[in-house]
């Protein structure tokens, strides 16, 4: 039986064009996004700012919101990463814990503000993913503080991480460093340990 096989070298190369090409893609709509809001997005601009056809762009994603939740996608990729970093910084739970609240708020805060797009990002079947993956990221951070005393433990640690992403939800009316750091400071007291 004859097997025809691909060389290794010809599949990553194809891979690495495909995923060069969705970046340059996602990057021209989040530069598109950032100067003209979701409402100016067009697929048209967004192969131009491409530098590929509309054929090819049609071929990788079959429409604008597609590529906006594939871009949100990515967004949410690196935060966690970011967010990755700093849990994995020096220090005892409660401080990785804080550097991580800090972190979080911080971004959301800075972050631009696209209130068309999120009707889109916030309701689509990839929000409860990226949700969970937040719940899942601060939950383990919380149970090393938790399991540390550090925080309190008459609370599951499901609550308090959901607690945790809530609370820091708060942080995207924030405009200073000062208030985020306040807020943060809230929500640490409100795990810190009960007497006895």
């Amino acid at each position: 039986m004859y097997t025809s096989r691909v060389p290794k070298l010809w599949t990553e190369t194809v891979e690495t064009h495909r995923r060069d090409v969705t970046d340059a893609i996602l990057d021209a709509a989040g530069e598109l996004l950032a100067a003209h809001g979701a409402l100016g997005v067009t697929m048209s601009e967004v192969a131009q700012r491409a530098r590929i056809g509309r054929a090819t762009l049609y071929k990788y994603f079959p429409d604008l919101e597609s590529i906006l939740l594939a871009w949100h996608d990515r967004q949410v990729d690196h935060q966690l990463r970011r967010l990755a970093a700093a849990r994995d910084g020096e220090g005892a739970p409660l401080a990785r814990l804080r550097a991580v609240l800090e972190a979080y708020a911080a971004s959301l805060s800075a972050r631009p503000r696209h209130p068309e797009l999120e009707p889109l990002v916030h309701s689509g079947p990839g929000v409860d993913g990226a949700r969970s993956r937040l719940q899942d990221f601060l939950r383990g951070l919380v149970d090393d503080a938790a399991a540390s005393g550090q925080v309190r433990r008459d609370v599951p640690v499901d609550e308090l991480a959901g607690y945790c992403a809530h609370a820091l939800s708060g942080a995207q009316k924030l405009s200073s460093t000062v208030a985020v750091g306040r807020l943060v400071d809230l929500i640490l007291a409100g795990m810190a340990p009960t007497p006895g």
